[in-house]
């Protein structure tokens, strides 16, 4: 049978794309696209979060240095920095797709279904691909409560032309978290509503505990072991929120925070014998699904690495060269850190610290308070802190633990210690600047 294209790539994201420009000027390739060009992360996703937490983030340390002989009195102007954000979102899809057409890359801008493993209906058009390659990400899950209608949700938030004066976040993941920091510190009254009695639940208990502290001090309102059963709009259009308790809230917007489900509702994964489950679509090590010449990659799949986007990349690369005869071997992932950007940041890498403390036997865990250190003094952190992981026999860092403002540069540069696994001895001898952040790292880990 001949196919249209020899790969067809549904998903202009991150991952997609990495596919798609691995696999160009060696295969005919189609990427497809049903909403934004450039996918979740540079259009209403880490990217824009990240400019607003800039600034916040900025804010917060001049209120720092207060004390230490900077005078101000900054306020968040929400319309300047949304208008701030657009300066970068605004160019990302049509960049993109300029950047697929300079390619000589074949792209569509529609909804693909799948009608069998080899054909898909795009839009009113039908395409065939030899392979198929799925990398639509993942989007926000709703509550199904009464009035779910009146939720809304990360992409909305990050496209607010004015911040609400009383907001309230479901959830005590990555979104709630970091968007409930982003306007707390912008002005607004914060509520954060979790069923259970814990925030980040992949990170360390004793860091969230503290980290919600610190938050709660900002003036986030946590209501723990709460869920939210109904909401309701009001004559003056607030939104009138119903709780498992006794309490209620009227708050002026909410927003679906509690987890992000694959986005596959559009594609009849059916139809190509494609099995999906609630994490996403099932894929082997070689990241292929039940259909033999079916892969997916990214935040659709149901996985245990991070759902993040250098993560895609990584899948997106890995399935082009298979899909080249470049490589047989399973997929392998290097040591990944994640970060939660929340006024401090959260962020670990390798081995947890629970997979230590069960196995003591075999890993030295240090604990260490920084804020008293030169680094963490200058900033005003005086909730940092640092825990390292070593491995016993090898004396190897293998994981790591910081919650602190830098923890983001901190934490690459321990990653990158694991990664090339670097003995402690050899530390000693490298020569980074002094003072920053890299001439604490002989300190951790020795």
């Amino acid at each position: 049978m001949a196919f249209d294209y020899d790969t067809i790539v549904i998903g202009g994201g991150p991952g997609g794309l990495a596919t798609a420009y691995a696999l160009n000027n060696k295969q005919h390739v189609l990427v497809v696209e049903g909403n934004l060009w450039g996918g979740t992360c540079p259009n209403f996703g880490c990217d824009p979060k990240k400019m607003l937490y800039g600034v916040v983030e900025a804010k917060r340390q001049g209120l720092r240095y207060r004390d230490s002989g900077l005078k101000t009195t900054a306020q968040i102007d929400w319309p300047k920095l949304m208008a701030f954000k657009k300066t970068y979102t605004d160019k990302v899809p049509t960049g993109t797709a300029a950047g697929l057409e300079s390619a000589g890359i074949d792209h569509l801008s529609e909804t693909a279904h799948f009608m069998d493993a080899h054909t898909l209906l795009v839009g009113t058009k039908t395409v065939t691909g030899n392979k198929i390659v799925i990398a639509t990400g993942a989007t926000p899950t709703i509550p199904d409560i009464t009035g779910s209608e009146l939720y809304q949700t990360s992409t909305d938030f990050l496209s607010l032309p004015k911040l609400p004066n009383k907001i309230g976040f479901v959830g005590g993941g990555y979104v709630a978290i970091e968007l409930a920091n982003i306007a707390v510190e912008a002005g607004a009254e914060v509520y954060v509503f979790q069923h259970n009695d814990r925030l980040l639940r992949g990170f360390p208990e004793n860091e969230t505990q503290r980290l919600r502290h610190i938050l709660a001090e900002k003036g986030i309102h946590f209501h723990m072991n709460t869920t939210v059963t109904a909401l309701q709009q009001t004559e003056t259009g607030q939104v009138r929120v119903a709780t498992d308790g006794d309490a209620s809230f009227t708050l002026d917007a909410i927003f679906a925070a509690a987890g992000r489900r694959p986005n596959i509702d559009q594609l009849d994964l059916s139809k190509a014998g494609v099995k999906a489950e609630k994490g996403g679509i099932l894929v082997d090590e070689h990241l292929k699904t039940t259909a033999d010449n079916i892969y997916a990659i990214g935040d659709v799949i149901a996985k245990q690495a991070p759902k993040l986007t250098p993560v895609s990349g990584i899948e997106g690369r890995y399935v082009a060269s298979t899909l080249l005869a470049e490589t047989v071997e399973p997929i392998h992932y290097a040591p990944i850190p994640h970060t939660v950007f929340a006024g401090p940041e959260l962020a670990q890498v390798g081995v947890t610290l629970t997979q230590a403390e069960q196995s003591p036997e075999r890993y030295t865990v240090r604990h260490q308070a920084v804020g008293n250190w030169y680094t963490y003094h200058r900033l005003q952190d005086q909730d940092a802190q640092v825990t390292t992981i070593q491995d016993k026999q090898s004396g190897l860092l293998v994981g790591a633990v910081v919650l602190a403002i830098n923890a983001e540069e901190l934490i690459n540069d321990l990653t990158q210690l694991i990664t090339a696994k670097t003995p402690a001895d050899e530390i000693k001898n490298w020569v980074p600047i002094y003072p920053s952040v890299a001439s604490d790292l002989g300190y951790f880990y020795y």
